[in-house]
């Protein structure tokens, strides 16, 4: 099935070259799982959606008619991924924004097929050479400007690697390529702050909601210290991470928990895991 997608609720795939997201990466954007009809994590999108029109002056879209196309585009599809694309609209040429912004809103929506064996055995990990900078203002928020995100992701093509961590400028390590990171300390959370850099996922903010998560800086060998280390997205979940350089995990009750509660607010492991019917 190829990709449907509407332009401003009409199927469309085309967006003019005035747009100040093509021009600029002037807007935000959300990529929404699908699971059985269902979008279990929208409150959280629409959340954040809020906060970065808010962050970045945009005017508010209609949240009812975004969450209802990306319905509309996803009907018979059982498991899937849909993005929402919302920049500030076209503009004149520079940088200044349009006094009256009129957003563009794409949405598009295609199946979803996940492997079992990452949720199983954990993903293989690699650092990345490209570090992200800090920008406190933009922190956060998943804008359209996502080239730090594209160079770290063009330094490996070795499909054995399911991930590339990154590093911030004082060699910390923030989060992965698309997706943020956990790591377990004897029992206890921990994950990177994001008030300088990073973006802040939907599953992150689904677990400091349902568990006590300490937010903490921390190295490359602080990180190889933990006990389970596991990456989120809202599209793939909760991935364990397996090897990064020369350390090894296990899968552990943490991760099991965590995987059994996606489980439980509809977003199943893919068929085949050892936990998806559970």
């Amino acid at each position: 099935m190829s990709v449907r997608t509407s332009v401003d609720f009409v199927d469309a795939d085309r967006v003019s070259v005035a747009d100040r997201g093509f021009a600029y990466g002037d807007g935000l954007f959300e990529t929404l799982r699908i699971a059985g009809g269902r979008v279990p994590l929208w409150p959280r999108h629409e959340a954040r959606l809020r906060h970065g029109c808010e962050r970045l002056h945009l005017p508010l879209p209609d949240m009812i008619a975004v969450l209802a196309e990306v319905r509309r585009l996803s009907g018979g599809i059982a498991d899937g991924v849909a993005r929402v694309t919302y920049s500030r609209g076209e503009g004149e040429r520079g940088y200044a924004p349009p006094a009256s912004p009129r957003p563009t809103v794409v949405v598009t929506v295609s199946p979803l097929a996940l492997q079992a064996a990452p949720y199983d055995d954990g993903i293989a990990v690699r650092l990345c050479d490209t570090r992200l900078a800090s920008q406190p203002l933009l922190a956060g928020l998943k804008h359209l400007n996502r080239l730090e995100q594209v160079m770290a992701r063009a330094e490996w093509d070795d499909p054995a690697l399911g991930e590339g961590l990154m590093l911030d400028m004082d060699d910390q390590v923030v989060c992965a390529t698309a997706a943020n990171l956990f790591a377990v300390f004897d029992g206890r959370l921990v994950t990177p702050p994001l008030d300088a850099c990073g973006v802040a996922g939907v599953a992150r903010a689904e677990i400091l909601a349902v568990r006590d998560v300490a937010l903490a800086r921390m190295n490359l060998a602080r990180l190889a210290e933990a006990d389970e280390v596991f990456l989120t997205s809202a599209v793939r979940g909760i991935l364990p991470v397996r090897v990064l350089a020369s350390r090894s995990w296990q899968p552990g009750p943490v991760i099991r928990a965590l995987q059994a509660h996606w489980r439980d607010i509809g977003l199943p492991l893919p068929a085949g895991s050892k936990d998806s019917h559970r």
